[in-house]
């Protein structure tokens, strides 16, 4: 039973301290709309999605107005591209792109994600097809976002597929350098990609999901922050349970604006995220939350150790909120979206072999990074071997979105504007690591993925 404290309670959190649904997102399977004539298979894509997603803004924009609770945004992931354009006679996915970027126009959703390929074991001609119009893809459409996933707990990593992404991030950078290299923070490289996530960039529409469903993301890093300014210097015990109450408190209202949008939309409600996603804006960030712990930096020693806390709490709070937490629930640590992690890495402080570091224990992994623009493809391929490395180990989603910066170097700072922020130029090592992803082939899985 809610109560009138509870009430007032996320009034205040609403009014005080950022709290807001980040996004009502609308999975779409496009399993049907498969077809050996590529502009019709094009057609079918723009009109399900049109046709499914037609008053998903209008729905989110009145739970808003009625509920009183901020909804930024309204967003669509789709079935993989690849397996969709796999069974069409075509050369050029790019059309592909087009299609959803069209939909996303027409419906007025903030973005579209899902031009993605799953290649953790081998590639399929559809799969190195699509890879290769990633960087078209996202220099001519506005808000599609792409994903592929290079490696799994399961399956270990695809070093060849690794050595593609680096140089599809240079290429992506390069025909986006009039916009600092834009395309780059719409591309997310994973391992052990979750089916069912709301955020972008990497969201996409899982095979195992019905044909329509209904994801939230929730956000509340300066809700976090606000509690724990009030038990100043106590034990780490009451850190825990003050973070575990706060999330609890936020995913309740993820869980009522889920259910709400379930019923209005007539879709199946999937999962709650909640995932302390942070913003620019000051009072949002996750690194503030781990300075309000005690740290005088984020990325001073410690930092590793309070993101754990951090990260598990809000698990544990979110889990007795709602039977449907899901996606990548935890800390986000994009630089670029994170005031705080701005001031850290442009102090030096904060290091991407730091953030690395940090990975190990937060929800996702090396995200909105800035790096010189001169950086070669084959470290930014080792840096995704890295962070896929960390999450095949440890059985966890690990993902990296790198944007080296065109033209620009170490200090320099590239803006990309609203949700997105800006990013400085961080360091990286330029000890070649050309011999390394030359070698090709695939790691393989460790021991403990046999647990069947």
């Amino acid at each position: 039973m809610i109560n009138q404290n509870d009430i007032l309670s996320t009034i205040r959190m609403i009014d005080q301290q950022h709290l807001d649904i980040r996004t009502i997102t609308m999975g779409i399977s496009l399993l049907d709309c498969c077809d050996s004539d590529p502009k019709r298979a094009c057609e079918k894509i723009y009109d399900k999605i049109t046709r499914s997603a037609r008053d998903l803004v209008k729905t989110g924009e009145a739970i808003e107005a009625e509920f009183g609770i901020p909804i930024v945004n309204k967003r669509i992931s789709v079935t993989p591209i690849a397996l969709i354009a796999g069974a069409s006679d075509t050369e050029d996915y790019v059309p592909f792109a087009a299609a959803l970027d069209k939909a996303r126009a027409e419906t007025g959703v903030n973005f579209v994600g899902g031009f993605s390929a799953l290649v953790q074991k081998g590639m399929t001609p559809a799969d190195e097809k699509l890879i290769r119009a990633i960087p078209e893809a996202l220099a001519t459409t506005e808000l599609v976002c792409a994903s592929v996933n290079i490696g799994s707990t399961k399956a270990g990593i695809n070093m060849d597929a690794v050595g593609k992404m680096g140089r599809v991030i240079k290429e992506t950078a390069a025909l986006t350098a009039d916009r600092g290299g834009l395309g780059c923070a719409k591309l997310v490289v994973f391992c052990n990609a979750v089916e069912d996530n709301p955020f972008m960039a990497g969201a996409f529409h899982g095979v195992s999901e019905a044909d329509r469903v209904i994801n939230v993301g929730v956000s509340g890093p300066g809700v976090v922050y606000h509690a724990l300014q009030s038990i100043k210097g106590q034990p780490f015990d009451v850190v825990a349970e003050t973070i575990k109450k706060t999330a609890f408190h936020v995913t309740r209202m993820g869980q009522l604006v889920a259910r709400e949008a379930s019923r209005r939309l007539d879709t199946p409600f999937g999962i709650v995220d909640l995932s302390l996603a942070p913003t620019p804006a000051v009072g949002d960030s996750v690194a503030r939350i781990l300075e309000e712990m005690g740290l005088e930096v984020c990325g001073a020693h410690g930092t590793t150790a309070a993101l754990a806390l951090l990260n598990d709490a809000v698990k544990k709070g979110g889990v007795m909120a709602s039977s449907s937490v899901g996606g990548l629930s935890g800390a986000f640590i994009p630089v670029s979206e994170d005031e705080g992690m701005i001031a850290a890495a442009q102090s030096g402080v904060l290091t991407l072999d730091k953030l690395e570091a940090m990975t190990c224990v937060c929800s996702v992994g090396l995200d909105m990074i800035a790096v010189p623009g001169d950086t070669p493809a084959e470290t930014l391929a080792a840096i995704i071997a890295d962070e896929a490395a960390i999450g095949m180990v440890n059985t966890k989603t690990t993902a990296v979105r790198l944007i080296p910066a065109p033209g620009m170097q170490v200090g320099d700072t590239v803006d990309f504007g609203g949700l997105l922020g800006s990013a400085p130029v961080m360091p990286v090592h330029t000890e070649s690591a050309a011999a390394f992803i030359a070698r090709g082939g695939r790691i393989p899985a460790p021991m403990h993925s046999l647990k069947n």
